[in-house]
């Protein structure tokens, strides 16, 4: 293998972290080249998520590259991977995780008046805004991170909601009003983190990717993902869920929330098990909690 082929979706801060990763293999003297690729998501940016429809909206082409042949891995921000892997692929590395947390750019909550307008495209952002400030006026936003930057102080929009690590990769840390406590705002499964797959049968490029792994960020991710397996939610009804490692023992947060943030469901798992402490969880937030009766998970009981 001359060089590692790395299909990233095109979007600027993709192409970012793609470029990391390059970065660090090239430390560990190995060449690669990027295979820039536009999804579903990127090519409908005027229509909302939920109107898009269809969990991995930011991911499918990019597996589907390598499950061609025509790329060996995918990057992905983790945050956008389906709640399940394709056949075929694997997840393979997670590198070192940045904060996970869901950020304010415009003004700080305790900022915002009453009926204030706070711009956001994620429904778990929406609920978990409105859990707390009910009172706010909540509206979508898509685009490319550098437009929805943009938005805070214009068309009457006086805060976004953002992840504080797209920021920090963007070199835009300056712009954060507030960093949103995670204990309350339970942050999206796999956020501040990037996600590598390769094939199944490609032991070459694993071995070749294994020194970028952290296993404690690849454990997190695990646990929060089987959550979101359990819940078979995707991004299009308010959940989170946010791991953290401790030696042999992970703390998983989660959270599922009615549509309008009126009414939710939280508890935190121990456990050592990463697959099963995030199934564990996500069954005992649905079925215990009563989660699953929740506005806008009638669907998903």
């Amino acid at each position: 293998m001359s060089e590692l082929r790395l299909a990233t979706r095109r979007s600027p801060l993709a192409l970012v972290q793609a470029s990391l990763v390059q970065r660090r293999l090239s430390e560990s003297g190995l060449a690669s080249v990027l295979v820039p690729l536009e999804t579903r998501g990127d090519r409908h940016v005027d229509v909302s998520l939920d109107q898009i429809g269809a969990e991995g909206v930011f991911a499918v082409e990019v597996q589907r590259a390598v499950l061609n042949g025509d790329a060996d891995v995918a990057i992905h921000s983790a945050k956008d991977l389906p709640s399940s892997t394709p056949e075929g692929l694997t997840l393979t590395c997670v590198p070192e995780r940045l904060d996970p947390a869901d950020v304010l750019i415009g003004r700080s909550l305790a900022g915002l008046g009453p009926g204030a307008t706070v711009a956001t495209g994620s429904p778990r952002r929406r609920a978990l805004l409105l859990e707390r400030r009910p009172d706010l006026r909540v509206v979508g936003l898509r685009g490319n991170m550098a437009t929805r930057f943009a938005v805070a102080g214009h068309d009457d929009v006086d805060a976004v909601v953002a992840a504080a690590a797209a920021l920090e990769r963007l070199g835009e840390g300056d712009l954060v009003a507030e960093r949103l406590d995670t204990e309350w705002f339970v942050p999206q499964v796999g956020q501040g983190a990037l996600a590598l797959e390769a094939r199944v049968d490609d032991d070459l490029t694993a071995g070749l990717l294994a020194p970028l792994n952290l296993p404690d960020a690849m454990t997190s991710l695990v646990a929060e993902r089987a959550f979101l397996a359990e819940l078979g939610a995707g991004c299009s009804v308010p959940c989170g869920a946010y791991a953290r490692v401790t030696g042999d023992t992970i703390a998983l947060s989660g959270v599922m929330l009615s549509v309008d943030g009126s009414r939710s469901v939280r508890a935190v798992f121990n456990g050592d098990d990463p697959d099963a402490l995030g199934r564990s969880l996500a069954r005992h937030l649905r079925d215990e909690l009563g989660g699953g009766a929740l506005a806008g998970w009638q669907k998903k009981a």
